[in-house]
């Protein structure tokens, strides 16, 4: 599906490629770079670029544009849902997301971003488990590689893997349980000279930290629910239970993670409020 990634920054250098199925000519970024220079803004170019033999789907975080380039007409979200998936990958492992630390950090880079895909395809796309495969950066590590000549790459298939829940492995132990759930949201109003609401509208994310022995099956419900749209889950979401029941179910991840995005309207913002 996917054959190749470039990794541009906003001056228009490419500083990264991985190819997945075929080597593919960094010529094809020439059509990226024409509507780069159309576009007033780095947030205004197009994110799907049409050529006459690839589609270039792309998306722009921390002044670098993640470029993947595809043969055949697919999904453009399922394709630009993934590069996000990268982005934070890489954020979670180093911290920053940053064209100096993604240079120092060249070989995990590469490592990680054979793991996530296969042959195209997206294969491990959760941290936890790449994690498993691919050691984290760290500054021992790192000595200890450059001494023996070794690699980041874990010696054993990680357990979750081959499991029905393969965001989180097996055989996790806390001394201390504990679960954290942040609300985060942005409200968007218009707010008249006397202090009433026009128009509000919120775009929200519930963004969790859960550490929990074993395999926490965990239920979280909302006063109101009907008041969110566009919900978007982690795939540990029983989405059934949720449209039956409008009810969150789920086998949580292990660590950081994004439970949820949602968007609450103007019509229902205000009759929220």
């Amino acid at each position: 599906m996917i054959h190749s990634l470039f990794l541009i920054n906003s001056s228009g250098d490419i500083f990264l490629e991985k190819h997945w199925k075929s080597v593919v000519s960094r010529s094809v970024c020439d059509y990226f770079f024409e509507a780069q220079e159309r576009a007033t803004e780095a947030e205004n170019v197009p994110p799907v670029i049409p050529t006459p033999h690839h589609y270039l789907l792309s998306v722009y975080r921390h002044k670098i544009f993640f470029v993947a380039v595809i043969q055949t007409e697919v999904p453009p979200l399922f394709v630009i849902e993934f590069l996000h998936r990268v982005v934070d990958t890489f954020q979670d492992y180093f911290g920053v997301c940053s064209e100096p630390v993604i240079k120092d950090n060249v070989v995990v880079v590469y490592e990680v971003l054979e793991e996530m895909l296969d042959n195209g395809f997206p294969l491990a796309t959760e941290s936890n488990i790449l994690k498993e495969l691919i050691k984290p950066p760290t500054i021992l590590r790192t000595v200890v590689n450059t001494i023996t000549g070794s690699t980041n790459v874990g010696d054993q298939l990680p357990t979750g893997q081959l499991s029905v829940v393969p965001w989180r492995r097996t055989g996790v132990k806390y001394t201390n349980n504990e679960a954290y759930f942040d609300v985060i949201e942005e409200i968007d109003a218009i707010i008249d000279k006397s202090g009433s609401t026009i128009t509000a509208e919120i775009q929200g994310v519930i963004d969790a930290c859960v550490k929990l022995t074993g395999m926490p099956d965990l239920t979280l419900s909302f006063m109101n629910p009907r008041l969110l749209d566009d919900v978007s889950f982690h795939p540990c979401v029983r989405f059934k239970r949720w449209e039956s029941e409008r009810i969150l179910s789920f086998i949580p991840p292990d660590g950081n993670f994004r439970l949820l995005s949602y968007h609450v309207s103007a019509q229902k913002c205000c009759l929220g409020m």
